[in-house]
């Protein structure tokens, strides 16, 4: 639209002064036509605040005496030189864009009517043509900038709608990237440090009975919980850090790690067993030997805990489509129907966080138990999750 007023400008300039360069009142035309583009460029030159594409309200009263000051101008522009009414579309827009629409719309016909007074003043006689034309162009550019408007109007609401959608999903993402976390830190704490802890808290008991009938094996029990602290310092600054169970780290894969589970937590009141099946001796994902192995240390803090099992038997079974592993005990059992509602120390955070290790990797997790017959915990998790 500025291009379009100075070309306009411009060119009726041009044609006036090649008509009437000599005339008297020449002069004072050209002066009113530099007077416009100053006035012009004042009102949308650099560093004046843009006008908003879709006027909601009256502007500031310096932008209506601005606009006011245009239309007089060119009005008297026109009535002394009428080649210049066709600057009156730019204009046009300059009112559809800060005026608000009923006012603007009014001050449009106006602008038109002129410009139909201007063009027959200038005829030799009465022609259709210079009524309709100017009232067709001005309809035609209110019609434009009436579509532009509603057009911009709805890319701004989608575009809001956009920008609080992206807030609200990045805000979801935060509470269950936060919930996920705590999760995660929960079931670590759980399978590792709090078992680690129970076994210390047993040993040392033990060996505190033991103090002084039998001072060796109770220095021995000492050491076994000192041993377990080391490790349980280990896996906290490595759960901490999302890293592999310290297990694991060691090489051998799960069924080493299994082997030296069991072995740390078998002593007088409690031996493990371990039994592999790997026929194939592939390698597993390092997200199913860790769950799994977490798996086996909360299954074994239960045993330990609540069974009164004097052996647990870890049973590794690796198939073609999924790997099994089963946590079995001797110990007092109970009734699968009734795990609900066990106290809280016996339901705690281990089944629950193993199902959920388990249904994080598109597997499942079944408990088989009779009261006085033992308990067996299987955790079936698939190779390739689907």
């Amino acid at each position: 639209m500025h291009g379009a007023f100075f070309l306009l400008l411009g060119t009726a300039m041009a044609r006036f002064i090649q008509r009437h360069g000599d005339d008297v009142q020449a002069h004072s035309v050209i002066a009113l036509a530099v007077l416009l583009a100053v006035l012009y460029v004042a009102g949308n030159g650099p560093g004046v605040p843009a006008v908003p594409d879709v006027p909601v309200a009256w502007p500031s009263a310096r932008r209506l005496v601005w606009l006011a000051a245009v239309v007089v101008v060119w009005a008297v522009l026109v009535e002394l030189a009428p080649s210049f009414a066709w600057v009156a579309v730019p204009l046009i827009y300059a009112a559809l864009r800060t005026l608000p629409p009923l006012a603007a719309y009014i001050l449009v016909g106006l602008l038109s009517l002129f410009v139909v007074f201007a063009q027959l003043a200038l005829a030799p006689r009465f022609n259709l043509d210079l009524v309709v034309g100017p009232l067709a162009v001005s309809a035609f550019a209110t019609a434009v900038f009436s579509h532009m408007q509603r057009q911009a109007a709805h890319q701004r609401t989608l575009i809001d709608d956009l920008i609080r959608t992206r807030r609200e999903l990045a805000a979801t993402e935060r509470r269950a990237g936060t919930l996920a976390e705590r999760q995660r830190l929960s079931m670590e704490i759980h399978d590792s440090l709090a078992q680690g802890l129970s076994s210390q808290q047993m040993l040392l008991q033990a060996a505190e009975r033991t103090w002084d009938s039998d001072p060796e094996k109770s220095r021995g029990h000492i050491r076994t919980a000192a041993s377990i602290a080391e490790h349980n310092l280990t896996e906290a600054r490595r759960f901490v850090h999302d890293l592999a169970p310290a297990d694991l780290a060691t090489g051998g894969g799960l069924p080493a790690a299994l082997r030296t589970l069991a072995a740390r937590e078998s002593d007088d009141h409690l031996t493990v067993r371990v039994h592999i099946d790997d026929p194939t001796g592939a390698a597993l994902p390092e997200l199913v030997q860790s769950a799994l192995l977490r798996i086996a240390q909360g299954a074994l803090a239960n045993v330990r805990q609540h069974s009164g099992a004097t052996t647990a038997a870890l049973t590794l079974t690796t198939l073609d489509d999924q790997v099994v592993l089963d946590i079995a005990d001797n110990g007092r059992g109970f009734d699968v129907a009734t795990l609900p509602d066990l106290p809280t120390g016996v339901r705690g955070h281990g089944v629950p966080a193993s199902r959920a290790r388990v249904r994080q990797l598109g597997g499942t997790l079944t408990i088989e138990s009779t009261p006085g017959e033992g308990t067996v915990l299987t955790a079936a998790v698939p190779l390739h999750r689907p």
